[in-house]
């Protein structure tokens, strides 16, 4: 790879990098094609991005995001999202469908995170069920007004 297209692929990864709150490294070691395009494929539905790039690539796009200290060896791929619940669901549902697909670590909220934390944020609900429990609680008092009124219809009825 040349060196203009090595800058060009440092500069791409770290605004992509610096414009997210999730980055999760996974190892892809021993996976097809077939099954990495899955992947890509369940990224594109919660609006994430997969990528492999070469780590030492990759060392230099993290250090220009803000997320320096991660020890990137073997074969790396890259899950990255805007929403941490996303891209931590994306890579954990994959790994646990993939044996050969390991979480190693990554950065959640701009902070250094362990595939444990990872797992944990994956456990989560995502933003649509969030907002769906938000919704839910604030109809709530509506929801109880509107039977406590049938109520005192039925009873205005009976007598």
């Amino acid at each position: 790879m040349l060196k203009s297209k090595k800058a060009e692929v440092i500069e791409q990864l770290a605004n992509s990098l610096q414009n997210s709150t999730a980055v999760v490294v996974c190892d892809y070691k021993g996976l097809t094609v077939a099954e990495l395009e899955t992947l890509r494929r369940a990224a594109k539905v919660k609006d994430t991005s997969v990528q492999v790039v070469k780590n030492t690539l990759a060392m230099i796009a993290l250090e220009k995001a803000g997320m320096s200290g991660l020890n990137i060896k073997d074969t790396n791929i890259f899950v990255w999202s805007n929403d941490v619940i996303a891209a931590s669901k994306v890579a954990s549902d994959f790994a646990k469908s993939n044996d050969k697909f390991v979480i190693k670590a990554g950065y959640l909220d701009k902070e250094q995170a362990d595939a444990a934390k990872i797992a944990a944020f994956a456990k989560l609900p995502g933003r649509e069920e969030l907002l769906g429990m938000l919704a839910s609680v604030w109809m709530g008092p509506i929801r109880n007004f509107t039977i406590g009124l049938d109520a005192l219809k039925r009873q205005k009825e009976e007598a």
